[in-house]
């Protein structure tokens, strides 16, 4: 499939993830990667969540310096700070911190205190969504280390897909990879991870709003635990 980008309207930009999509399906993330940052150059940026690494690693081989968008929320771990700076020191990655356009404090004056309790929804949008739209704005392909077997309402992502929402293509590298490809690859490779991984959580986000998971649980189980609510709005 030919690399070559020059169209950014957002009907050539839907046609490319289209194609992508396709061609892509049966490729090793590391192909998927080198094409989407070969074709969008500096356009193109990585989230990441701060528990495996995976995604970042790979990246940081294709192009040394590539931009990672890291959602502040002011309710992380610690655990996922220390990643998150323990990655910028050790990778040769771009880390970005999004900020929400509030402080905890200032949200809490103006909303009441744990919001996250009463409206989850709102305080996801506040904290995560806006502040990932804003941080997005430059780019136009956007990477996460989203996975199929993470959950149910992700078997059926694409490699490459159409972010209609945002208005760019979306490129999830690792879709068809398994947690146990996942875990050779950060052993293989001695990469960082988030030690909150290894206590439970194998899916981390807000303190406050994520428990460890029990056995036989999926993965994301632990997330808004109890309230029905399995994503935070940035993946739909």
């Amino acid at each position: 499939m030919s690399t070559a980008y020059e169209l950014t309207t957002e009907e050539h930009l839907a046609a490319t993830a289209t194609a992508a999509g396709a061609y892509f399906e049966g490729a090793s993330p590391q192909e998927i990667l080198g094409w989407a940052i070969e074709a969008f150059g500096e356009h193109f940026a990585i989230t990441s969540s701060m528990g495996e690494t995976v995604l970042m690693h790979m990246a940081a081989q294709v192009r040394p310096g590539v931009a990672v968008l890291f959602l502040d929320t002011g309710y992380h771990f610690a655990e996922t700070i220390g990643t998150r700076d323990a990655v910028s020191a050790v990778y040769d990655v771009n880390v970005h911190n999004l900020l929400p356009l509030m402080t905890v404090e200032e949200q809490d004056a103006a909303f009441g205190a744990k919001l996250f309790e009463r409206d989850p929804d709102l305080c996801c949008a506040m904290r995560k969504v806006e502040p990932l739209d804003r941080g997005l704005s430059p780019y136009l392909a956007w990477a996460s280390g989203l996975r199929r077997d993470q959950s149910p309402t992700r078997r059926h992502i694409k490699v490459v897909d159409w972010d209609g929402q945002r208005g760019k293509v979306k490129v999830n590298p690792l879709a068809t990879w398994t947690q146990e490809q996942v875990d050779e690859y950060a052993n293989e490779h001695g990469l960082l991870v988030n030690p909150l991984m290894d206590d439970g959580y194998p899916s981390i986000g807000c303190a406050p709003c994520t428990r460890r998971v029990e056995a036989g649980e999926d993965s994301r189980a632990g997330r808004w635990s109890g309230t029905g609510k399995v994503e935070c709005g940035i993946h739909g």
